[in-house]
């Protein structure tokens, strides 16, 4: 079978990142090319209607522990250095690079080119670097394409990763803490991964060096989607997996600009990325029909989803693998989506918690200092039977609704927030997916068709007047009343059964977010401290 893989190298080669005695380099691939690299080298396999069925072994999610920030003069004073980024030395930095070139010799590669950020004034050249065809793909999903092959052929790369899940590090010699690693190198613009097949690494890499690189210059980077009315008002929806981000965000009625990753500059907000990574573990076809057709889709990479090997038809209720399965694709798959990735100042701003205690209200309005709070304190719960050994609900918190990929420390995203927020008069929502009349396995879960109704209403401006009820225990203010929702709802203490335990349960969770902010005594300032629950 002839190969008609484009070969054409750019000016800027792997020679320049110290790469010798390569194999075969496929640069800058298409889809359909990829496929046929995928197929034939057995990466995975080809699922009805056409997405691409991969598995990543081991890792069927990120590697927190594995993950380290090289210290190294150009950036060491500005790394917030702590149980999120923790350091690793340069010079075995260097000799891990060096033994993974030697790894590298005689090896096929596959490149992608491309960009993170869609404002042309922030967009970054970056260059992926994988001995599988299948991370080149989710590389070329992921990230923004460059559609001028005579542009590709000019590419230099401001930043590079490597992803090589066949190389396993050597803990006492490398001084790593497994064999798996994931080291960012702001100094050398390199990222190296290792031991790993778990394409959200890929992503999350960047993420990391936006949040590093953008800040510095006066751009507040996000860990949240965003989308636009008719009327052109965007929205923000912050929040950790789980909580229906992306589920929310992904509105019928509304237009996508992208589902996780955005920065927020003077011109308004961009999306960084060209691609949703979702995850899709029972996902509906009734409740969210965009997401669920993108899983049927050609170019689409089902992650760790299982595959009927006769059928080759997918079965996303199955977590026999992971819970966290997921679906790759790229933004034009879905029919309503801001093809440029640019809009103006948001309007609203949603910071959505799933509360698994079954006491935070469904909706609260903020102030802009209580939105603060909120943004620091990035709360959900972790709910029983979601990880190993977790058998009831525990309390998450975790900075700027992203904590391990935030570089700098979380008080400059936080002021950066509060400052956009205060400047272009955004209305802040707390919203609660989680549960109501009770705990988990005692209440029931909000369901997604009121969560909609109330983000709905949000959105529209139809809560802005209504009259609000100042919640004693955790000081929101709560609406009480709101258009096609129970007003009983509304306030989670008349939905338990024994209002005395809703108290206690409630005054609990109020001490585990004042607990949270201990860590930030004598840098937060006072206006996000003074706006805490029940003050």
């Amino acid at each position: 079978m002839p190969d008609y893989q484009q070969q054409r190298s750019p000016k800027h080669g792997l020679e320049h990142h110290g790469f010798r005695n390569m194999g075969r380099v496929y640069w800058t691939l298409s889809t359909p090319a990829l496929y046929e690299q995928i197929i034939r080298r057995r990466e995975g396999l080809i699922a009805h209607l056409g997405p691409v069925a991969v598995r990543t072994g081991d890792h069927t999610g990120r590697s927190p522990n594995d993950k380290f920030i090289v210290k190294e003069p150009s950036s060491e004073d500005h790394i917030w250095w702590g149980t999120e980024n923790r350091p690793f030395a340069e010079e075995h930095f260097d000799a891990l690079y060096n033994r993974l070139l030697a790894y590298i010799q005689g090896k096929d590669l596959f490149v992608q080119d491309c960009y993170a950020c869609a404002h042309p004034s922030y967009r970054l050249p970056i260059r992926i670097i994988t001995e599988h065809a299948w991370h080149s793909l989710f590389a070329r999903n992921m990230f923004i394409q460059i559609k001028d092959r005579d542009k590709i052929w000019e590419h230099v790369p401001e930043f590079r990763v490597l992803c090589f899940p066949g190389f396993h590090a050597i803990p006492s010699v490398d001084k790593t803490a497994t064999e798996t690693f994931i080291i960012v190198n702001f100094g050398q613009k390199t990222v190296i991964i290792g031991n790993t097949q778990y394409g959200g690494e890929i992503k999350k890499s960047v993420f990391t060096v936006l949040n590093y690189l953008l800040p510095r210059t006066s751009v507040l980077s996000m860990h949240c989607s965003a989308n636009v009315g008719p009327k052109g008002d965007v929205a923000l929806f912050f929040g950790l997996s789980g909580t229906g981000k992306t589920s929310l965000s992904a509105d019928p009625e509304r237009t996508l600009i992208g589902d996780d990753e955005h920065g927020w500059c003077d011109d308004g907000i961009f999306n960084f990325e060209g691609g949703c990574y979702a995850k899709v573990i029972r996902l509906s076809q009734e409740s969210e029909p965009e997401i669920y057709e993108c899983t049927r889709r050609f170019g689409t990479i089902l992650e760790n989803v299982a595959i009927d090997m006769d059928t080759r038809r997918i079965d996303l209720d199955d977590d026999s693998l992971t819970e966290n399965t997921r679906a790759c694709y790229p933004l034009t798959h879905l029919s309503r989506v801001v093809r440029e990735g640019t809009a103006g100042h948001p309007k609203n701003v949603v910071l959505l918690t799933c509360d698994a205690f079954g006491v935070m209200p469904p909706v609260a309005k903020l102030s802009p200092e209580q939105a603060m709070y909120h943004f620091l304190s990035g709360y959900t719960a972790r709910v029983a039977g979601t990880e190993r050994g977790v058998t009831e609900p525990s309390a998450v918190f975790s900075a700027c609704f992203g904590s391990p990929f935030m570089v700098l420390s979380p008080i400059v995203y936080t002021r950066m927030f509060g400052e956009r927020v205060k400047k272009h008069n955004v209305k802040c929502w707390l919203i609660n997916t989680g549960w109501t009349g009770g705990g988990y396995g005692v209440g029931k879960r909000i369901d997604i068709a009121s969560t909609r109704a109330i983000v709905k209403a949000a959105l529209s401006g139809a809560l802005g007047n209504v009259p609000t009820q100042r919640d004693p225990i955790l000081g929101l203010e709560v609406p009480t009343t709101c258009p096609g929702i129970d007003p009983k709802l509304l306030d989670p203490r008349s939905t338990w059964k024994d209002p005395k335990q809703y108290d206690e349960t409630a005054r609990k969770l109020a001490a585990s977010f004042e607990d949270n902010l201990k860590q930030w005594e004598g840098t937060i300032p006072e206006e996000i401290a003074g706006a805490g629950l029940g003050k």
